[in-house]
């Protein structure tokens, strides 16, 4: 377990800034950081592949300069895995080994705490569409966490994404006119399924069509 260190007064200029630079590196001369934990499952590596695919780098790798001039990953060893022959944006840092470490433990999970809000979610899924079976599996997955439905995703591959049994569903905030074709969708659905249906209208345009 890390060890606790009693809080310290911050420096008197503030907050410190340890990005030295932007440098566009070749991916796989980056170091591998040896106490690297994070592993990466399929379903992950998928998601990162449709991402990179339909957008592209957008965030850059994290890593730090060593003595002889090499540059040792603290985040985005996946990236660098995935796509080994590109020239990769990445945050030069100015930080120790013992610095490094604690950002190697800390942004991720600091990432995590992030709590959920399900209508801002739902909206948001509602204007995202997407070619690639990882990122809709993903977009599927967050939604199945706080119990919305994603419905345009399969519509948008031709994939036949079905409901588990015995999950209750909520619909918010659908045009009347596809809120009334997908109600009738998902009801018969549970009839065959055993799935409970719970439709929300949440505005007064909104209504059981």
């Amino acid at each position: 377990m890390a060890k606790r260190k009693e809080a310290q007064a911050e420096p008197a200029a503030g907050i410190r800034d340890r990005v030295k630079e932007l440098r566009r590196v070749r991916a796989r001369d980056l170091l591998p950081n040896p106490s690297n934990w994070r592993t990466h499952p399929q379903s992950q590596r998928a998601a990162l592949q449709g991402i990179l695919s339909e957008v592209g780098y957008a965030d850059a790798l994290l890593a730090r300069e060593l003595p002889d001039g090499s540059l040792m990953l603290i985040d985005g060893h996946m990236r660098a895995e995935t796509t080994p022959e590109q020239e990769v944006p990445v945050l030069v840092l100015d930080v120790t080994e013992a610095e490094a470490n604690k950002l190697l433990l800390s942004v991720d999970p600091i990432a995590a705490l992030a709590e959920t809000s399900a209508t801002a979610l739902s909206e948001l899924l509602h204007s995202v569409q997407t070619g690639s079976e990882g990122l809709a599996a993903m977009y599927e997955q967050l939604a199945t966490d706080v119990g919305l439905v994603p419905d345009e995703a399969p519509k948008v591959l031709g994939l036949e994404v079905r409901p588990p049994p015995r999950m209750a569903w909520a619909l918010i905030g659908l045009p009347v006119v596809r809120y009334g074709e997908i109600a009738a969708q998902l009801e018969q659905i549970g009839k065959l399924e055993g799935v409970t249906l719970l439709t929300v209208a949440n505005d007064a345009q909104y209504e059981n069509g």
